[in-house]
């Protein structure tokens, strides 16, 4: 199988002042993981090199540069599923650790449950050796406008704020194949500005915002929590492949009837087994970029597909 792995850094209403910054930490995340691929490293430890880069990126909503919650704090969370056993590890409600992603693959590969939150997080991550970071270290300028955006206008529900006042800036996501054709997906986000205290999303919750089936594909959401939750829209998408469709028509598919019934925007990344890719999003932007044949294939608005040289 020649190993491939594909990223996407947050669908929503990105204003331009932002595109820039989306395409170069998406091809970015992009070319770590690739790197690690076709050095022999495993799909799991790919879609966690992405996302650890966009984790570390104020260009996305996740680690650093998560938005806040109506105390003005940061709760992050994150998935991640290995598609050869259906193994999980989520966690959801973190505050003070630089990347919820690794921690959440320590789930995963070291702890008899899939999902951890809040205290129970923290103490797991501290037992395996996880280091603590002031929780303001994880807050940057952009965060706090969008929670003084929220505040100001109650526009609940949003991940992106407008150009006026850039805040939130989209969930991230990795999906992977090796080269022995396992699959794994990775997604990891700050949430919604302006959140409740202790609200959970999509995105720890396997089949909604994370799914991984070697037999089918992989499947990493953004957009509108709540409806992505209602919908499970990362299984929903692989249940379609299962029935004989193909990566990209079972993303539109799934993502245009979600916003159809729910009448709120997502998007979404799929790897079928066989390596297709599958890129959409009903919302204004999603920015997204894989490599193969040695070039890069990215985009950011509706339709868009760019390529350059990988190097």
């Amino acid at each position: 199988m020649d190993p491939i792995v594909l990223v996407h850094g947050g669908a929503g209403d990105i204003p331009d002042s932002r595109v820039a910054g989306k395409l170069r930490g998406s091809k970015m995340a992009a070319a770590r993981a690739h790197r690690l691929l076709q050095a022999g490293g495993s799909a799991l430890e790919a879609v966690e090199a992405a996302v650890v880069v966009m984790e570390e990126d104020e260009s996305f909503n996740a680690g650093y540069g998560s938005v806040l919650n109506l105390r003005g704090e940061v709760e992050m969370e994150a998935s991640i599923m290995r598609g050869s056993d259906l193994a999980v590890g989520a966690v959801t409600l973190v505050k003070d650790f630089k990347h919820p992603i690794s921690i959440a693959h320590r789930v995963l590969t070291d702890s008899p449950h899939s999902l951890l939150g809040a205290e129970g997080a923290k103490i797991f991550a501290l037992e395996k050796g996880f280091k603590t970071v002031p929780p303001e270290s994880l807050i940057s300028q952009n965060a706090r406008d969008a929670l003084n955006k929220f505040l100001e206008h109650r526009e609940f529900g949003r991940t992106e704020i407008g150009a006026e006042h850039e805040g939130g800036v989209g969930t991230v996501g990795a999906v992977a194949i090796d080269s022995t054709g396992s699959i794994a997906v990775a997604t990891s986000t700050g949430g919604m500005s302006g959140k409740a205290v202790g609200r959970i999303g999509d995105t720890p919750q396997i089949g909604s915002g994370t799914y991984a089936d070697d037999g089918v594909g992989g499947v990493s959401t953004t957009g509108h929590g709540e409806s992505i939750l209602k919908y499970c829209l990362a299984h929903s998408i692989v249940k379609l492949m299962e029935g004989g469709l193909d990566a990209g028509t079972a993303t539109k598919t799934a993502v245009n009837g979600m916003t159809k019934r729910l009448n709120n925007t997502a998007g979404a990344i799929t790897l079928s087994k066989s390596g297709q890719v599958g890129v959409h999003f009903s919302s204004k932007r999603m920015s997204w970029a894989y490599i193969r044949d040695g070039k890069y294939y990215y985009g950011i608005e509706q339709g868009e597909v760019l390529s350059e040289k990988f190097e």
